[in-house]
């Protein structure tokens, strides 16, 4: 998006001309209309504009205006400009979804911050409408594996080749990376998909219940063993049998699973009887099972016989330009859960979280994505402060704007939010507080009336 674009209304020839000028000066690029009907064709969905409208017109007014807008989109900015008699209708209209009202004669400072904040909010409902829309393709494998970066889409290709092929892989990556997202999206999106996914915590199972965990046991096959269990590469035949944390597997496993992977059969403990079992072995690992074995913490042969494909999940510090669109993801998923609009992202905190390292990769940048629609802040805002950036990095108009908000929200605080008292002590009037609480999102809920 270049120059934001405002489509101006106005019958009378030389307040449109006025207008037009005023707003040129500002950097906007200006189409200046004296009918409604004329500026309708330039108001489209998904269009980055802002309508700035007088009230009455001949023919179709400014009210109906932007009853047609928003029925077109409801998120287009509204600004009507407005004689002082016909403010309490203005006033009704904003509750009816215009963004905003000037008053005639339009004060060329306050239309021009009028309409530099719709164009920001415009521009912001445009970027969260890309980011939702790529959030959700059509390709299924992008939907599960979301993002665009030459990491990710790498990746993405690669699992699609090995979906339908009955090789095991081996996923290796940082905690928090995805790898189970991934092994499912191969077993749900490959031939196996009828078949049970069955994903087992090598890290979260005792020493001496693995193998019954895996391979199952007979009745009396051990002390408390008082029936049959099927374990779950019996349960998993037919479909995928998941691995996570393989690496924490203890040796006595390890020599039973090395046996299962070459010959596709079982025992259960207790049982002389070989079950034969038709699965596919994704594995997943954080730790170099090379290295491991070398060390002597993880079988060599067994390395061998996983690493017939081995997948890397790539850190989100690797891509992060993929960031804004896995957090707006999440946002909507969170949203949805709790049947609430997702917020608008704005760009200064899109950047913030693609300059994050975020050691807990994709988990870690979900979690911070629930705790902000939830209002949990306290943490969110740790990592706005870690990645936010220094005064050095904003323009000068940013740095003024930010003491100036940071001067109004203190007397605010210092007089009670009384609004009289600060604005005569700012030495402003009560409108020009008003309007400067707005465009700097201060809270009026400490202001008091006096």
């Amino acid at each position: 998006m270049n120059a934001p674009r405002i489509v101006l209304v106005d019958d009378d020839a030389e307040v449109l001309e006025a207008c037009r000028l005023t707003l040129e000066l500002e950097g906007f690029e200006v189409a200046a209309k004296r009918s409604a009907d004329a500026a309708l064709p330039l108001l489209t969905r998904d269009s980055p504009v802002v309508l700035v409208s007088d009230v009455r017109m001949p023919g179709r007014d400014g009210f109906g205006l932007l009853a047609a807008v928003r029925a077109i989109d409801p998120e287009i900015p509204v600004v009507l400009v407005t004689g002082h008699a016909d403010v309490p209708m203005a006033v009704k209209a904003i509750r009816d979804g215009a963004w905003d009202f000037v008053e005639k004669p339009a004060d060329p400072v306050l239309l021009t911050e009028t309409v530099r904040r719709a164009s920001d909010y415009r521009r912001l409902i445009i970027e969260n409408r890309l980011l939702r829309a790529g959030a959700t393709p059509d390709d299924p494998w992008v939907a599960r594996l979301v993002g665009a970066s030459p990491a990710i889409v790498r990746l993405r290709q690669r699992l699609t080749l090995m979906a339908d092929a009955d090789a095991d892989v081996l996923l290796f990556g940082e905690t928090g990376t995805g790898k189970e997202v991934a092994a499912r999206a191969l077993h749900d999106l490959g031939k196996r998909r009828s078949g049970r996914f069955v994903a087992v915590n090598c890290g979260a199972i005792p020493e001496t219940m693995i193998e019954s965990e895996l391979f199952g046991h007979e009745a009396g096959a051990f002390t408390g063993a008082r029936e049959r269990r099927i374990g779950k590469i019996e349960h998993a035949s037919g479909g995928t049998l998941f691995l996570d944390e393989i690496e924490s597997m203890p040796m006595a496993a390890q020599v039973r699973l090395l046996r299962a992977l070459q010959e596709r059969r079982i025992e259960r403990l207790g049982s002389n009887r070989e079950i034969a079992v038709d699965i596919r072995i994704v594995a997943a690992t954080k730790a170099d099972l090379a290295a491991l074995a070398k060390a002597g913490g993880f079988r060599e042969d067994l390395v061998y016989r996983l690493n017939v494909v081995t997948l890397r999940l790539p850190p989100l510090r690797d891509r992060r330009e993929d960031i804004p669109l896995l957090f707006q993801h999440f946002l909507g998923l969170a949203a949805a859960r709790v049947a609430r609009s997702a917020p608008l992202l704005g760009r200064d905190l899109l950047q913030r979280l693609s300059r994050q390292d975020w050691p807990g990769n994709v988990r870690e940048l979900r979690n911070a994505a629930e705790r902000s629609l939830l209002g949990m802040d306290e943490d969110f805002d740790d990592h706005e402060t870690v990645a936010g950036p220094s005064s050095a990095e904003l323009t000068l108009e940013e740095q003024i704007a930010l003491a100036e908000a940071e001067v109004i929200g203190a007397a605010l605080k210092r007089h009670g939010g009384r609004i009289g008292v600060t604005a005569a002590a700012l030495g402003i009037t009560r409108k020009t507080l008003y309007l400067k609480m707005r465009r700097y999102g201060l809270s009026g809920a400490a202001a008091l009336p006096d």
